[in-house]
């Protein structure tokens, strides 16, 4: 029989051990509710070996099912288990732009742990994703509860870079495809106001993907987002010069953006803030293409379609500009702007074919964390792969574990060598893709360190 552990508190719920799979039968698997309504999960070894993971999961759209989680996935919970770690997680209280009831959440979650097995010799906060930024923010904004952290893919740019950076593409769509559309881009009323203003716009995208004029136009969006031109392990990979199929691989992710994040999710977080969070004004896109990794697919795409590049920049130019609203900037820079101060090591690896989360960001939180004095603290890793959070098993471990040797020899060890070696030993049949890789510069960065990048 598995123990089985019941906890009623004044201010708990019951929480109810549960079968799991993969678990010996005298570890501890406990399922129950925090005050605040958020479930979480916890698994506990019998053999436990003192350290415990606090993961924080990615994010959830509202109205989708919102379960605990502790893990990344099934493999990597039953590999850690069968290596003595204990592992705990939340579901976050709320779904969406959820950071100001993700963080007291998963705090709780760890409190209850500790309630119930004692304290840890070690405790880590780790995330994929939207828990990547909340792993962060944990790190930054209470250091005194962990020894360190790992971001995995994470949105480690921030709040306001994010909503910024998800405004440019779809301005420079509406403005080049739709000008004379009357989409709304921001400020919605609701969410069908938002949905409505996601498909009016899809619609004139895939129109557009049938001429070449409006391949290089989306190739041009794409490009002011960094979205890369192989981002799905589905799809064929281009050769270097091979404008044509990076750009279809980029207009299925022009059309994902359109059909959640750039829209739907948008409006759940401007309802948070209590209005429109992000702004274009005082924004240079001549100069924004200039630097991106994509530029000479987007000028080679325009010679093909006999298009003038610097006629649409100009038409971007004179295009009449979103403005934030005040307000709204500031709660999303008190909850949701990370300032790159760490008290202890953080490891952050990204897949570098990400479109939702592009690799860049992580070079927006090397800025901050240098700005800080905590570069040392630092270390980015990077996986060659399409696709968002599309790591192995083995390379998941790898950067736990390289975490904690960091912890155990007060030296970091993150060469790709290093990386794939540890990956390897984790998972022997997976391929390990670490490798020698420096992101390009974020295209809009906003931290605390360095809030007056544009005006708003």
């Amino acid at each position: 029989m598995r123990i089985r552990l019941a906890l009623l508190t004044a201010c708990l719920s019951v929480a109810t051990a549960l079968p799991a799979q993969g678990v010996d039968a005298t570890d501890a698997h406990l399922e129950g509710e925090l005050p605040s309504g958020a479930a979480y999960v916890m698994d506990v070894p019998a053999a436990w070996n003192g350290t415990v993971l606090l993961y924080s999961h990615g994010y959830t759209p509202a109205g989708a099912p919102n379960p605990a989680q502790n893990t990344p996935g099934p493999a990597a919970r039953d590999k850690l288990l069968a290596e003595g770690y204990a592992l705990i997680g939340s579901s976050y209280a709320t779904n969406g732009w959820a950071i100001t009831e993700a963080v007291p959440d998963q705090l709780a979650t760890l409190d209850l742990f500790t309630e119930k097995f004692g304290p840890a010799r070690r405790t880590l906060a780790w995330g994929t994703s939207y828990g990547g930024f909340v792993t962060s923010m944990l790190a930054e904004r209470h250091p005194g509860r962990f020894d360190g952290s790992l971001s995995m893919c994470g949105l480690v740019q921030g709040g306001v870079a994010n909503w910024n950076s998800t405004l440019d593409p779809v301005f420079a769509l509406r403005t080049l495809l739709a000008p004379d559309s009357g989409i709304r881009l921001a400020g919605f009323a609701d969410q069908t106001e938002a949905v409505a203003a996601g498909k009016a716009l899809s619609s004139k995208v895939d129109a557009a993907q049938q001429t070449p004029g409006g391949r290089a136009r989306i190739a041009l969006a794409a490009a002011l987002h960094n979205i890369p031109g192989h981002n799905d392990a589905s799809q064929t990979e281009p050769a270097p010069t091979d404008w044509k199929t990076a750009q279809s691989n980029q207009y299925s992710a022009v059309r994902g953006l359109l059909r959640l994040p750039a829209f739907s999710w948008r409006q759940e977080a401007e309802n948070r803030a209590g209005g429109n969070p992000s702004w274009n004004t005082g924004v240079d896109y001549r100069s924004m293409l200039a630097r991106s990794p994509l530029y000479k697919e987007v000028t080679e795409l325009y010679k093909e379609a006999g298009l003038s590049l610097r006629t649409d920049l100009s038409a971007l130019a004179r295009a009449p500009r979103i403005s934030a609203d005040p307000s709204a900037v500031r709660w999303m820079r008190g909850t949701s702007v990370l300032s790159g101060r760490l008290t202890d090591p953080q490891l952050n690896i990204h897949t570098t074919g990400d479109a939702l989360i592009p690799v860049q960001s992580e070079s927006a939180y090397r800025r901050a964390a240098t700005a800080a004095g905590s570069a040392g603290l630092l270390r980015q890793a990077y996986v060659d792969a399409p696709g968002h959070c599309t790591f192995t098993t083995g390379e998941t471990l790898a950067a736990l574990h390289t975490v904690e040797k960091r912890l155990d020899t007060g030296r970091w060890d993150t060469s790709p060598g290093a990386l794939n070696s540890r990956a390897k030993a984790a998972d022997p049949a997976a391929e390990s893709r670490y490798l020698p890789y420096r992101p390009t510069v974020y295209p809009r960065p906003y931290d605390l360190a360095h809030p007056g990048d544009a005006r708003l």
